[in-house]
């Protein structure tokens, strides 16, 4: 997902305590520069997570956490991801084999999407867009271990302030078994067909919340877009707010506005 932004729901205040606590409890905890003071760190971070209602088996899974080099080396080189032009953007990502099959797959799809637009009021081209981009329509979600990733950016120094809520709520789903120990997904710790960080699998994930499955992805995806102001009947170029909150980069919202409209139009 979702560039820093970047799936049965929570109520809105319940979400919002649990991640003021976590936010505010993200104080008392250490941070490092690389992985030496990892595996100190993490009965540090256990303890608040415990004090946050992770239970045994999110905290079984913190205990085995690795260090993830790969999502540190991923994540200093984020934003060489999204320089350029949009149109360099859409040529390395595949703007036009997106549309081709975004095409295909809304006539294949047909009834899924009449669903979700007839629920959540947003188009099929942006879910489409946002599939294709993120993972060439589910055939790449990734291979990084998502609980290892997600702590190794709550602990890293960079960022901690925005992964730790990340993490906290990845061990929840751990809990609740919509993630385990095992779970794997994007370098940064998303997961499954879109791309969601963990956090925003429990404000806005729906159903099962098994984001490898198509249709609880794309329906989350929709509730997210909704979730940040979609207006139901406007273009991808009128909603581009909705889409800034799945990803802060400038290429990528303008490009997956094109991808929509594209997509939408045929």
């Amino acid at each position: 997902m979702a560039f820093l932004a970047k799936g049965k729901m929570f109520a809105a205040a319940t979400v919002v305590a649990v991640f003021a606590l976590a936010t505010g409890a993200q104080a008392a905890a250490s941070c490092g520069k690389s992985g030496a003071g990892f595996d100190a760190w993490k009965p540090e971070f256990a303890a608040e997570a415990r004090a946050n209602g992770v239970g045994a088996k999110g905290l079984a899974a913190l205990a085995n956490a690795n260090y993830a080099t790969r999502t540190i080396a991923a994540d200093r080189a984020i934003h060489k991801a999204f320089s350029g032009s949009v149109e360099a953007f859409m040529k390395r990502r595949g703007g036009s084999a997106i549309i081709a099959k975004g095409r295909a797959l809304k006539k294949s799809n047909a009834a899924l999407f009449d669903k979700i637009e007839r629920t959540y009021g947003v188009s099929p081209g942006v879910l489409l867009a946002i599939w294709g981009m993120e993972t060439g329509f589910g055939s790449s979600m990734g291979n990084q271990n998502t609980v290892s990733a997600i702590l190794t950016l709550a602990y890293d120094c960079r960022r901690p302030e925005f992964f730790y809520p990340h993490a906290i709520a990845a061990l929840k789903l751990v809990d609740r078994g919509a993630l385990s120990a095992s779970s794997v997904g994007a370098m940064h710790g998303e997961i499954g067909h879109t791309q969601f960080l963990p956090g925003n699998v429990m404000k806005y994930g729906v159903g099962s919340r098994n984001l490898r499955d198509k249709s609880t992805a794309l329906a989350s995806t929709a509730n997210f877009l909704k979730g940040h102001g979609w207006r139901a009947g406007a273009s991808a170029q009128a909603n581009m707010g909705a889409i800034a909150g799945w990803n802060s980069a400038s290429v990528y919202q303008q490009a997956i506005a094109r991808i929509a409209t594209a997509i939408d139009a045929d």
